[in-house]
């Protein structure tokens, strides 16, 4: 074990969508590769927002996908704390209160914007008077609270972006703490990043900016800096972010049948330099986690390619991936998984082979002379070829109209695995009955 630590940190304000699985997943993988602690933190401080059902459906998801934890902290437990450091900051002057109102805060952004100028805040609040403070109390104003950022560069080196560099004096103060004493994310995210010993921190490059603020939040407090990887957002097939990819969440990939090792390779992959590709192991795909390969675009998400892939990850899955969740053979599940679009497909094969059905007559004919010949020895593919070699000789029929009406009787489907696989599977018994159609 190394000292490295990471986080997930979502809220509870809704379902986790594909974007923020893709954030803890990277997170998971380079904890595991780097020999590291994954930590669960809830971020639910909005509490008109926050539900237990959502909390409850994020745990589920993240166990699900494999992605499990071994600390957790929620924030609305620790508003102590943040107190404590708040205090110490509007003591030594980083954190200021503010009077002006959301429309007068909106009045100076537009009168900015027409002077061509960054809409970025002017400090007014640090001149307030005491007459200037007591006339804004008596006219029931509450205070909003600004972080105070000093003057000078601030840069570090990302994991995938390289080396960033913002000017303090082109960022706004940021609000921490809203008119009704509820903390925004900045401060409260950083007090729990040095509290709980986080190295490194993964998460959408949406958070750039934040990141800037942060950096002087983390060192206004005695913190030490973690290091930044800053993953660039995923947008729909159409260019953007649509409602519908942002919506989209483990649940209902769960539901549609997608494996969760089919979800974790590919958004590992996606957007990366190397070709998306099946992993059937968390612990083999954390192995190949490499920042440098990851591109600046932004990488289109596609479903419909996911649910492409997840069929091809299902036809390649070997049977110790599926064992303990299919009632089959590992021979059965090697002859039929290439016909299979989701893993539960295989049941439907297992009662056609093992189970009973009616089969459907066609020509019977044809399916009562093939039952006539079928052999009694081991029914392998060699076998197959030389039963339907006698049957085609005798009927003198080919192609479709040999093999259509045999598949009927013997599955009561038009299509699936090839007959010389199904055959072995169904056994001579069953077979014989449903060429004579009878129920077997």
């Amino acid at each position: 074990m190394t000292n490295i630590k990471v986080r997930f940190a979502p809220s509870p304000t809704g379902h986790m969508h594909i974007g923020n699985t893709r954030t803890a997943l990277f997170n998971w993988l380079w904890a595991k590769k780097m020999g590291g602690a994954f930590m669960l933190r809830i971020d639910d401080t909005d509490f008109a927002r926050s539900k237990k059902e959502y909390e409850d459906s994020m745990r589920e998801s993240l166990q699900w996908l494999g992605l499990v934890w071994s600390e957790e902290a929620r924030q609305s437990a620790r508003f102590e704390r943040y107190r404590e450091i708040t205090q110490k900051l509007i003591e030594n002057g980083r954190i200021y209160p503010c009077y002006e109102t959301a429309e007068e805060l909106e009045f100076k952004r537009k009168r900015s914007l027409s002077k061509g100028l960054p809409p970025i805040y002017d400090r007014q609040a640090l001149n307030y008077t005491a007459q200037d403070i007591e006339r804004f109390e008596n006219e029931g104003r509450k205070p909003h609270y600004r972080f105070k950022l000093n003057a000078g560069e601030i840069k570090w080196q990302d994991a995938v972006r390289g080396e960033v560099k913002y000017e303090a004096a082109n960022l706004s103060d940021p609000i921490i703490i809203r008119e009704d004493g509820s903390y925004l994310y900045h401060l409260p995210s950083v007090i729990d990043d040095a509290d709980f010993g986080i190295t490194h921190i993964l998460r959408g490059e949406d958070h750039v900016t934040n990141t800037a603020a942060q950096i002087q939040m983390f060192e206004a407090i005695g913190g030490k800096v973690p290091t930044f990887a800053h993953l660039p957002l995923l947008t729909g097939k159409e260019g953007k972010l649509s409602k519908r990819l942002g919506s989209l969440g483990v649940r209902e990939l769960k539901a549609e049948g997608v494996e969760n090792m089919a979800i974790c390779s590919y958004l590992a992959k996606l957007g990366t330099s190397e070709d998306i590709h099946s992993f059937y192991s968390l612990e083999e795909l954390a192995e190949t986690l490499d920042f440098s390969k990851i591109g600046r675009a932004q990488p289109k998400f596609d479903v419909e390619e996911l649910k492409h892939f997840n069929t091809k990850h299902i036809h390649n899955m070997p049977f110790e991936a599926v064992q303990n969740r299919v009632n089959v053979s590992a021979d059965f599940w090697e002859k039929v998984k290439a016909n299979i679009e989701i893993v539960d497909d295989i049941k439907v094969w297992d009662k056609i082979c093992i189970g009973e059905i009616t089969p459907v007559i066609e020509n019977k004919e044809l399916t009562d002379l093939a039952a006539d010949l079928l052999p009694k020895t081991e029914l392998t593919a060699d076998a197959f070829n030389i039963w339907l070699g006698d049957v085609k000789a005798k009927t003198g029929l080919k192609g479709k109209d040999l093999f259509h009406p045999i598949r009927l009787a013997l599955t009561g489907e038009a299509s699936g695995p090839e007959l010389k696989t199904l055959l072995g599977l169904i056994g001579y018994d069953k077979a014989y009955l449903r060429l004579k159609g009878k129920t077997a």
